[in-house]
């Protein structure tokens, strides 16, 4: 069934060029969504093509191919259906894979992929020098670990370790300082306040609320984290 398999290859491909180049979803649908169903179709006619060249051929060829097409279709809606739930899985995956590398958004948004822990790790940059941070906004100010002030640019020997701040880990002592330059993907924020906490009490560096309050936005929508930076900021 030549024109029948035909068929089905087109809207394989249609649907391929929707979930590339589509922006704006129809009748409720996202565009993913529309993409999935219009590939559903083009899957469908292909299986029902094998199944007729199966028929003709004898008809115990004709019900092999209706139980393999019949048993692919069943998973596919399978999928389909619980499309949220893989993409959530994907995402923390990904989140976890990436090790803190981000995706810069058309309008120049930043995204990251949640981690199984469920935490955001952000890849940036202090001072020039390649760091990666948690996202906590439960954190008043960014917070450094002290076992990587030397590579960004600060001097152990003159931190003062002189302010009080609370940890998992209980009480401990930080030193206040300046971060010149402080960037995530495209967005830039300079002399942001921020904190070294002595060696041994963070395990990570924390992108606290000294930059993200300085944000035109941010906000966790399912698995994704989108930092946008203030208009003309930078």
């Amino acid at each position: 069934m030549p024109g029948i398999r035909g068929a089905g290859l087109i809207l394989l491909i249609a649907a391929l060029l929707v979930g590339l180049f589509a922006e704006d979803a129809g009748g409720g649908f996202s565009t993913l969504e529309i993409a999935g169903l219009v590939g559903l179709g083009g899957i469908g006619l292909i299986m029902a093509a094998a199944i007729v060249e199966g028929f003709v051929r004898h008809w115990t060829h004709g019900v092999q191919a209706l139980a393999v097409s019949g048993g692919v279709l069943v998973a596919l809606l399978v999928v389909y259906a619980s499309r949220s739930e893989f993409q959530a899985v994907l995402d923390r995956a990904i989140g976890d894979i990436a090790g803190g590398r981000t995706v810069v958004t058309p309008d120049g948004g930043v995204v990251a992929a949640r981690r199984t822990d469920g935490s955001f790790v952000l890849q940036g940059t202090v001072n020039g020098h390649e760091t990666r941070f948690i996202f906590d906004t439960g954190a008043s100010t960014v917070v450094l670990r002290a076992e990587n002030a030397a590579a960004l640019g600060f001097v152990p020997e003159a931190l003062d370790y002189s302010i009080p701040v609370s940890t998992a880990n209980g009480a401990a002592l930080a030193a206040p300082v300046i971060i010149e330059r402080l960037t995530v993907g495209p967005i830039t924020e300079r002399n942001v306040p921020a904190l070294i906490a002595r060696a041994g009490v963070l395990h990570a560096n924390l992108l606290g609320m000294t930059f993200l309050e300085r944000l035109g936005s941010y906000e966790v929508r399912g698995n994704r984290l989108i930092l946008r930076g203030k208009e003309g900021a930078g």
